[in-house]
């Protein structure tokens, strides 16, 4: 029930087609961030206006508020959401070393301490998978140990090593939950980590071949305080190493530039907070570059935030009228810039994917680029 159809390459770029259960994606695609059932401020059926295809859930979150049984209890996570397309659900690894206060990690799992109230859980492999399991999304991530930004090769080869080990007991886990009982179906994503040392990348991806085939990779690590022109690099070595079969998730990635250059660097799926974390700021994304609403130079400007955009706010609101909701401390500016940045950032993919269909994704997106960065609001 889960396929992947690569309909054209231009360049490294890529349009295709990710089918699941919950029906077919097609690529590039932006996920918005619902990290604890929720994408902050934004009902689910504002989502499929805004054309998002698949969303992502957080387990970490899930897991602690209000627990991954008593969102099976009420139908799993695509009843409680409301949501009836595909949906992604992280391993928390990401956020058990960068959340939680106190931590350890060790080859069997890792002991943490709940943001929420302090009370001491452990994550290993195996109970991911089962959390997981247990929320019902279509694509799950295996667990893995994302080093902080800036760590030495050392210590990264140390998450390497650890993060393939426990593909091997995820995988395993994974596979006795689906002859265990009826669930539904499900994909496991290994998550390939490095940091931005490219023997790790490429020893890395290269020991997640030889475990076996996979319906999807993601690529962790990233955009986490590196200098983005190493993670270009990092993102062209792992180009040549994850079959051009499958598709590819970077995780965390979500600002429109960098989208572009991932996207012509053989990314396909792409997730981040940053659209409804920057527009509950003030900040929007247009295409002549960022803008923050709260600058008193928009005090009398009457034009669309973004008049090229086909969303609800800049089809009826003008940037004098969001600036005032901001200033005066309004939820509805924080709604509306949503809307638009979610927008934004699904169309810029659904502009990409046309422009690799018809060959002309490298010429469109230097020149969408140039625009962007001149920040000529």
């Amino acid at each position: 029930m889960f396929d992947y159809r690569l309909e054209r390459l231009d360049g490294s770029a890529r349009a295709g087609v990710f089918t699941t259960p919950h029906g077919a994606l097609a690529t590039p695609a932006f996920l918005p961030v619902g990290t604890q059932g929720t994408v902050k401020g934004v009902a689910p059926e504002e989502l499929e206006q805004v054309g998002a295809g698949m969303i992502l859930a957080n387990t970490y979150h899930l897991f602690l508020r209000p627990g991954h049984e008593l969102v099976a209890e009420l139908g799993g996570l695509h009843a409680f959401m409301r949501w009836n397309g595909p949906i992604l659900t992280d391993s928390g690894g990401f956020q058990v070393f960068s959340l939680a206060a106190i931590n350890r990690v060790e080859d069997e799992g890792v002991v943490f301490q709940s943001h929420i109230d302090g009370s001491r859980r452990v994550f290993t492999p195996e109970t991911v998978m089962e959390i997981e399991r247990t929320l019902g999304a279509d694509v799950v991530m295996a667990f893995d140990q994302c080093p902080s930004g800036g760590c030495d090769e050392a210590e990264a080869r140390c998450a390497t090593e650890r993060t393939l080990l426990w593909l091997e007991r995820c995988r395993r886990r994974f596979h006795e939950l689906e002859n265990e009982r009826e669930v539904p179906v499900q994909s496991l994503f290994p998550v390939v980590q490095g940091n931005v040392y490219e023997d790790l990348r490429r020893s890395q991806a290269r020991g997640f071949r030889d475990l076996g085939d996979w319906d999807g990779w993601a690529i962790g690590g990233l955009s986490v305080g590196e200098p983005k022109a190493d993670m270009w690099r990092t993102l062209e070595v792992l180009d040549a190493e994850i079959p051009k079969s499958r598709p590819r998730h970077l995780m965390g990635v979500g600002y429109p530039d960098d989208m572009l250059e991932a996207v012509a660097r053989g990314c396909d799926l792409f997730d981040c907070v940053a659209p409804t974390r920057n527009a509950r700021h003030g900040t929007a994304w247009t295409a002549d570059g960022q803008i923050n609403l709260k600058a008193s130079r928009f005090k009398r400007d009457r034009r669309a935030l973004d008049p090229g955009c086909d969303c609800a706010c800049c089809a009826r609101y003008d940037r004098a009228y969001l600036r005032h909701l901001f200033v005066a401390g309004e939820l509805l500016g924080q709604r509306l810039l949503s809307l638009h940045n979610l927008r934004f950032v699904v169309r810029l993919a659904e502009q990409a994917r046309t422009h690799v269909l018809d060959g002309t994704f490298s010429g469109w997106s230097a020149g969408w680029l140039e625009r962007y960065r001149g920040m000529r609001v």
